[in-house]
């Protein structure tokens, strides 16, 4: 690049003094100056990632380094003598005009953001340091400039991301909430906060732990033991009362995380959920299990007992009905206390928990030999196959054993369970010799069938089985063949 009389730059080599000329406007003025520039400080120069840059007063480009090329597409030799203003993108010449007028009032460096153009026709985002010439007899600005394309997007893109988060924050229901390790400043919290908790949120800012003022009084220390954990690192799962105001008539189920950097808890993340209504029917449900079940066993009492009488005092047809009366208030009073257990595996918010499958089908094997003494039962069984499942599948095992064994048509029943693990499951199998299961039987344990009112399935163990399965997040399979059944029981494996 050829020495021009407007460009303002170091010399090509040597330590010789050269003689720079400065163009101003509609005046040209021939300065003198002596600059010492040595081979490495010219190297340096001309190399530096970032743009450098010199304009006179006007904003005309006087010198630019090689870096402009590879950040513009522009040979430096091609702006020098061009105003600079008309590369900045027309809706920053604004802030980029203020800025320059500033340090040319105060003589402080100042920073400023702008989109320049390219030489294919785009723009490149530029943050330029701007600062007046060194030289008290210049006028004009050093303009130290880096490409910040990629952060701007990225800037961008993370405004784009928390205006939709707060779009959906402001719209769900659900409390969104997001604290420091401690709990002692507030990150995050949407508007529902207040519907739920009956507390401004402006309270909450100002003291993160003012939101237990709110807590009922006998929930308190629950709560305070489920922060403690989740600062220590762990998953939590509560429900408590809140909202003084409606008399702590609501309910909420929290669910938090921590987040975890370099082994220490910097942020815990979470939601709470309004479940007033899910408690409120749950107790409506049980108070009429509690009075069916009670009112269910006492008429079934009376029943019995005259059937007892009947079977005792009748003639032959008498005392045979007499029978047929008292199996079916003995098949009802069982399918009573199955619906017992639905009802407390579906209302109790059981968690998973780590259960050794290997024992659980121990026990489940004996209790089926005590009932049915013909059974036969061989086991295939490891020293533990720990699962995370509830502990409703004892009674799910038992019940798919004691199911086959009701079933074998000769009296004869003859099965066998087998436990085997992989590193993600642990699978329970259990195989029969009755005759195929019905369609809709196996369809509800694959949970494919939908009760309706002509047909519920003959019993209500199979649901048990369904239900615990489904909950422990686990799937059950159904081979039918010829000789019998069989069916596969698979729970996630336990991490501990």
């Amino acid at each position: 690049m050829g020495t021009r009389s407007n460009r303002v730059g170091p010399p090509p080599s040597g330590h010789a003094p050269t003689t720079l000329f400065l163009r101003y406007g509609k005046l040209y003025h021939s300065i003198a100056m002596t600059v010492e520039l040595g081979d490495l400080a010219s190297v340096l120069l001309e190399h530096a990632q970032d743009k450098l840059a010199i304009v006179d007063t006007d904003g005309t480009y006087v010198y630019l380094n090689a870096a402009s090329d590879p950040i513009l597409g522009y040979e430096p030799a091609a702006l020098v003598g061009e105003p600079s203003a008309a590369y900045i993108h027309p809706d920053d010449r604004r802030a980029v005009a203020d800025r320059l007028e500033r340090v040319s009032a105060t003589g402080a460096s100042s920073t400023v953001r702008y989109r320049h153009a390219t030489a294919d026709g785009g723009w490149v985002w530029l943050e330029s340091r701007v600062t007046n010439l060194p030289d008290a007899a210049l006028d004009g600005y050093v303009v130290s400039s880096r490409d910040i394309s990629d952060q701007v997007t990225a800037e961008q893109e993370r405004r784009d991301a928390e205006s939709r988060l707060r779009t959906i924050a402001g719209t769900v229901g659900d409390v969104l909430w997001m604290f420091d390790g401690d709990w002692s400043e507030l990150l995050f919290v949407n508007p529902a906060y207040e519907d739920v908790f009956g507390q401004p949120v402006a309270d909450l800012e100002a003291d993160p732990q003012q939101f237990l003022e709110v807590v009922h009084p006998d929930d308190v220390p629950c709560v305070r033991e489920a922060m403690d954990r989740a600062s220590a690192g762990e998953s939590v799962d509560v429900e408590y009362r809140v909202n003084p105001d409606a008399e702590y008539s609501h309910w909420v189920w929290v669910r938090s995380e921590p987040i975890i950097e370099d082994g220490d808890v910097v942020r815990i993340v979470g939601f709470s959920r309004d479940i007033t209504d899910r408690r409120r029917r749950e107790r409506q449900l049980a108070v009429m299990d509690n009075l069916l079940r009670h009112n269910l066993r006492n008429d079934m009492a009376v029943i019995l007992g005259n059937a007892e009488c009947i079977a005792r005092e009748g003639d032959a047809p008498s005392r045979g009905r007499a029978e047929i009366i008292r199996n079916q208030g003995r098949d009802l009073l069982e399918s009573a206390d199955k619906q017992r257990d639905i009802i407390d595996l579906l209302t109790d918010r059981a968690v998973p928990e780590p259960i050794d499958l290997a024992a659980v089908v121990t026990d489940a094997v004996e209790t089926i030999r005590e009932r049915y003494p013909n059974a036969t039962i061989e086991t295939t069984l490891p020293a533990s196959a720990t699962a995370t499942t509830l502990h409703e599948i004892e009674l799910a095992v038992t019940e798919l054993l004691e199911n086959a064994a009701q079933h074998e048509p000769d009296g004869q029943p003859e099965l066998s369970v087998t436990v085997s693990s992989t590193p993600e499951t642990v699978a329970v199998v259990v195989r029969d010799n009755c005759p195929p299961i019905p369609e809709v039987e196996f369809r509800v344990l694959t949970g494919d069938w939908q009760m309706d009112d002509v047909y519920h399935t003959s019993g209500l163990g199979l649901w048990l089985v369904y239900w615990t399965v489904d909950l422990s997040g686990g799937r059950i399979a159904f081979e039918r063949t010829e000789n019998g059944n069989a069916i596969t029981v698979t729970v996630p494996r336990s991490r501990s």
